[in-house]
């Protein structure tokens, strides 16, 4: 699992899937969300614009993001 310190209030689902360095680029993040290959808290997801919190967990290609 990755946990992810958040600095701030949120980030976006695309930019949390290109931090975590599990895509290369902004149009691949949001490529995978738009065909519902992301989950948010275990339901899948299609918002690209998506505010993930402390809490959240995401759950992209085999891989769980905790969001500390």
């Amino acid at each position: 699992m990755i946990e992810f310190k958040l600095e701030g209030d949120y980030i976006p689902l695309i930019q949390l899937l290109k931090a975590t360095n599990l895509v290369q680029t902004g149009g691949e993040a949001q490529l995978m969300v738009t065909e519902g290959k992301v989950k948010w808290n275990g339901e899948i997801d299609y918002r690209k614009r998506l505010k993930v919190t402390v809490g959240d967990t995401v759950e992209f290609q085999g891989r769980k993001i905790r969001i500390v």
